[in-house]
């Protein structure tokens, strides 16, 4: 696992063996920064990321490598969490990021009280955990952290449906590579 394009272009980094623990693909991350930045490599310039289900931490540090101003990485599992800190300390990322180990429903409750907002949001809970997705593009559906113009990511596998419309999130784009997809939402205009 590498860090795709910009300023940690093709720096390694690690993980944990576990079912649960399942990063991100470098293709298939490649793909998702191809199509949030659309040609435009300056596109998530002073961006602000929310990055959910963590892990490795690979989306988050993939959107600081391409400029993101702040990455909130949120993890649960404690070993996890002190891999995504081992990871951004390989690279010598020591600033733009915060790491919250909390259950990401808390984690966004938290960040609404903090009053922060986020331009995308990326969600990848375990596979198996399908309700999780619900749950969480719900809350994320009736929260101040999104703008009008967030945009929610969902990773998961290509046969589950995480839905196409969620309270106010409606799917815009799906994009299946392999075994996995990813679902693109925004807040439905009115």
């Amino acid at each position: 696992m590498r860090v795709i394009a910009g300023r940690y272009r093709s720096r390694r980094l690690q993980s944990l063996r576990g079912v649960d623990l399942r990063p991100t693909a470098d293709r298939l991350r490649e793909t998702l920064f191809d199509i949030l930045t659309a040609g435009n490599p300056a596109a998530l310039e002073g961006s602000v990321w929310i990055d959910l289900y963590a892990g490795t931490g690979a989306v988050g540090i993939e959107a600081l490598s391409r400029g993101a101003e702040m990455v909130y990485f949120v993890e649960s599992s404690s070993r996890a969490a002190e891999l995504i800190l081992k990871n951004l300390h390989s690279l010598g990322i020591e600033t733009r990021f915060q790491v919250l180990k909390q259950d990401s429903i808390q984690a966004l409750h938290t960040f609404a009280a903090n009053s922060v907002q986020a331009d995308f949001v990326f969600l990848d809970p375990p596979y198996r955990m399908e309700q999780a997705y619900r749950q969480t593009l719900e809350a994320l559906s009736d929260s101040h952290i999104l703008t009008p113009a967030s945009i929610v990511i969902a990773e998961h596998e290509k046969k589950f449906e995480p839905g196409v419309r969620i309270g106010s999130l409606e799917r815009y784009r799906l994009l299946k590579q392999g075994d996995a997809a990813l679902s693109f939402y925004r807040r439905k205009r009115d």
